[in-house]
């Protein structure tokens, strides 16, 4: 049965909370008369282990963002499959992203529901890192004829970038569902505060690894390529963080009695829970405890049965379930979109526009060749560029925080895109070296922006719906969609960002150059600006 140190009777809770807001108070009156359990408040240090993870991926996804064009270029990946390397992996993740939400919502392993996924998630990622950062060196130790090389390359380098980008876009739903189901609701507006913070240091020094040049030292001696020393960092350092994550905070898992899943309800003396954890009755997981049940012996457990059919969820009940969203859900979920089309579209070439664009060189030149030499050095300067961005979007995380009394979500949401769509506009029109860079600054608002506020807005949605729910009298929790799959929603908005992206952007960037991609980021990041203001809900 649960732990009864996770989550402590509400009215324990509220007695704690007496110094809090009158809304908050009735909220909490209304839980407790509805009998249904709320996650006790953590201590920062749990949150800022939860939050790791967060490091390791950024740190992970920044080496890819810095390292994979020049990589697919250098391998000789033909300019028509670009393309084709970024459609694969989104492609599948914009498919089951709310498959793999709503799974997780259902999960009943015994370390719990999102863990398992996490772990899984994590393992991939570093596959696929390890096939992209040395499928070329991997394929020469097996197949001589030249010929062949190539191709084999070619095939090895594009699966492993195409596995890391399904994993990392995946872990994101998992990791944010998991920390919207073991805290309270301060508590998960500063777990999402600490993500932004540790996603911007990690990518911070994920960035600086691609800008050190490891030829001149002595690891780089030892290993074959750059790429093998760069591997070994961000494989080590993403394994710590996944460890410390997964063992951050406990989870409080689904039980079912036998293999006809029945629904374990434990009833006690003082007090009856109508679920094991809030919002656990969510997507085709309803029982209710009935009145009968509700008189079982203290310290049994009354069990509710529900069929098959209702425990599994179908993907043609899921997309009815996706379809049937309220209004504001699909409005945030566009939003989010935008977003993310326009960070994309900047982030992902950014490295090869200094190269091409501020540097003049040419990754297709002889290696040894001024056009070439000078690519590098535009590479290595993007990096730089890259790593501003990620310290801006720590330091930006943190100011965050002072900025949400005054501005609420609605203003901060509108700056992020703001000035995103302003600084990318500037980059294009003047793609000189030191006003680049300090630009980058404002690639970190964006990055924050789309890390914390769409999530805080799904946590205020739920608690508004929670409240009245309550407010009818109504149970807690009973809803129709749970927090992994709403999360998943706005989370595979990424995977269809980076469709968009690839079908539109690659053909662009062959015919009309690097410049196009900071142009479009610009333009897409202020019509999303104008949907921000005028289309999104805010909770009042």
């Amino acid at each position: 049965m649960t732990n009864s140190t996770e989550f402590l009777p509400p009215s324990e809770v509220a007695k704690a909370d007496m110094d809090s807001t009158k809304a908050e108070e009735v909220l909490l009156q209304s839980v407790r008369k509805a009998g249904a359990a709320v996650p006790r408040k953590r201590a920062v240090g749990r949150l800022v282990m939860h939050s790791m993870v967060m490091f390791g991926r950024e740190f992970c996804y920044a080496v890819e963002a810095a390292f994979v064009t020049p990589v697919l270029l250098s391998v000789g990946l033909p300019k028509n499959l670009y393309s084709l390397v970024w459609l694969i992996s989104p492609i599948l993740g914009f498919m089951l992203q709310p498959v793999v939400g709503s799974a997780s919502d259902h999960c009943t392993c015994s370390c719990g529901r999102r863990r398992p996924y996490i772990l899984g998630l994590g393992i991939i990622m570093l596959l696929g890192m390890a096939l992209y950062l040395n499928g070329d060196m991997m394929i020469s130790a097996f197949i001589g004829e030249r010929q062949k090389q190539q191709t084999w390359a070619i095939i090895i380098t594009m699966l492993g970038v195409v596995l890391f980008d399904f994993a990392a876009d995946f872990i994101d739903g998992p990791i944010k569902a998991y920390l919207f189901d073991v805290c309270s609701h301060e508590d998960k507006e500063k777990g999402l505060h600490y993500h932004a913070l540790l996603t911007g240091f990690g990518g911070a020094l994920g960035y600086l690894t691609g800008a050190v040049d490891w030829g001149q030292i002595m690891l780089g001696y030892s290993l074959t390529s750059e790429f093998q020393v760069i591997f070994f960092f961000a494989a080590l350092v993403f394994l710590i963080c996944l460890a410390v994550h997964l063992r951050s905070i406990p989870e409080v898992p689904l039980r079912y009695e036998n293999e006809e899943s029945k629904f374990l309800l434990e009833v006690t003396e003082s007090y009856k829970y109508s679920s094991i954890e809030e919002g656990i009755k969510n997507g085709c997981l309803k029982s209710t405890c009935t009145e009968k049940k509700a008189e079982a012996k203290p310290g049994k457990c009354a069990v509710v049965s529900h069929t098959e059919d209702q425990r599994r969820m179908t993907l043609k009940s899921l997309l009815k379930t996706l379809l049937n969203m309220p209004s504001h859900y699909r409005c945030l979920c566009v939003s989010h979109l935008f977003g993310w089309m326009a960070f994309l579209s900047n982030m992902l070439f950014f490295t090869d526009f200094m190269g091409q664009v501020v540097y003049h060189g040419s990754p297709y030149a002889p290696r040894n060749s001024t056009l070439y030499l000078s690519y590098r050095k535009g590479v290595e300067m993007g990096c730089w560029g890259l790593c501003i961005n990620a310290i801006s979007s720590s330091a930006y995380s943190y100011i965050q925080k002072i900025l949400l009394p005054h501005l609420g979500l609605k203003g901060l949401y509108f700056i992020g895109y703001l000035l995103f769509g302003l600084g990318t506009g500037l980059i294009g029109l003047f793609p000189y070296v030191y006003s680049t860079l300090a630009l980058c600054s404002l690639f970190g608002i964006m990055s924050s922006t789309l890390y914390t506020v769409p999530f805080h807005l799904i946590a205020e949605y739920h608690r508004e719906e929670e409240s009245l729910k309550l407010q009818d009298g109504e149970q807690a929790g009973q809803h129709g969609r749970g927090k992994g799959i709403d999360c998943a929603a706005l989370t595979s908005m990424v995977q269809l960002a980076q469709i968009i992206l690839g079908v539109c952007l690659g053909l662009l960037v062959s015919v009309a150059g690097s410049t196009v991609t900071v142009i479009s980021a610009s333009t897409v990041a202020l019509i999303g600006c104008c949907f921000v203001a005028f289309c999104v809900h805010y909770v009042e």
